[in-house]
């Protein structure tokens, strides 16, 4: 008789970083059920390696960084699930994906209170121009007590513009509201109900850029908000803050931010997403003080991070025993 070891009967699932990129208890949880095998390093995989390493595999574990298209799918006969660790699946040839009757699942509605807390900390930081104190006080710049130097306005009594009030927008005003904002206003593709809005104004976004001291970009991205944030926004905005919290970048044209930047047309910005990612040390941004840049950390909480993990292997382990995964795609 043919003995058939229990190791090789198990799934066979690639992970596109090396073991120590991800929670251990999450990877445990994976290794229980599969024969798991993982890419060498804690960054990208190239895509040669990529389609090397997908053939006979029963299921993928990827990240926002790993393009999954055509060709790769090509190359794996086996694949019957590909989980990403993302709220985004731009990364994810979803045609071909469904074509090949291949299972996709995601991680939504995890990110929202990491965010929220990340866009409230940029805004704070930008306004109050703290990396600027810093770089300063570092530097030997910090002499005597000057009036007005490093000043940058305060919340109490502002005006926040909101521009996308749903979970994430909803929950930053949430936060913002004890630090005695006056009003908050919002635009998007349509007018929330009364109670969800809770005493938040809708306008049109023109008329948003012109009344808010604080602009707060969190709505993801899609073609018909390509490049919104241009010239012509800049030149409706007061001499005002404006973050961004995105999924994606695309929203803001960064070149017209430069120029407004340089212009002093608006006051200062905070990006946590950008074009391209990661941004070259060398990009006119980089050269501004007073813009802040943060390398995409909107989710880099322990505990999100953490959860995004176990969804990403519930939803491997459900696909490939044939039941619902937690957040499903196709």
């Amino acid at each position: 008789s043919k003995t058939i070891s229990m190791e090789s009967s198990k799934p066979k699932v690639f992970t596109t970083r090396s073991r120590d990129s991800f929670p251990s208890s999450s990877m445990e949880v994976l290794e229980s059920s599969c024969d798991v095998s993982y890419w060498k390093d804690n960054s990208p995989i190239p895509k040669e390696d990529l389609i090397n390493n997908i053939k006979e595999k029963d299921a993928l574990f990827c990240l926002l960084t790993d393009r999954v298209d055509k060709e790769v799918l090509d190359s794996a006969d086996n694949l019957k699930v590909v989980s990403t660790m993302s709220v985004g699946f731009d990364h994810l040839d979803m045609e071909t994906l469904k074509t090949k009757n291949v299972k996709v699942g995601y991680t939504p509605g995890v990110l929202t209170d990491s965010t929220a807390d990340l866009t409230v900390s940029l805004l704070l930081a930008t306004s109050r121009r703290l990396l600027e104190g810093s770089q300063a006080l570092k530097s030997g710049d910090w002499s005597a007590w000057s009036p007005l130097w490093l000043c940058g306005p305060e919340l109490a009594g502002s005006t926040v513009g909101i521009v996308g009030l749903g979970q994430i927008g909803k929950a930053v005003m949430n936060r913002l509201k004890p630090f005695g904002v006056a009003k908050f206003v919002y635009s998007g593709r349509s007018k929330k109900d009364a109670d969800y809005a809770d005493g938040a104004e809708f306008l049109a976004f023109e008329d948003l850029l012109k009344v808010s001291d604080f602009v707060l970009v969190t709505c993801a991205y899609s073609p018909e908000l390509h490049h919104k944030f241009d010239k012509t926004a800049f030149g409706l905005m007061k001499k005002t803050k404006h973050t961004h919290q995105h999924k994606q970048g695309g929203i803001i044209n960064q070149d017209d931010l430069v120029e407004a930047l340089k212009n002093k047309e608006i006051f200062a910005a905070g990006l946590d997403v950008m074009t391209p990612e990661p941004l070259p040390i060398s990009h006119p941004l980089t050269t501004l003080d007073n813009c802040v840049l943060i390398p995409h950390l909107g989710s880099a909480t322990i505990q999100t991070r953490t959860i995004m993990s176990k969804m990403t292997v519930e939803n491997i382990l459900n696909g490939l025993a044939g039941e619902p995964m937690p957040a499903q795609l196709a």
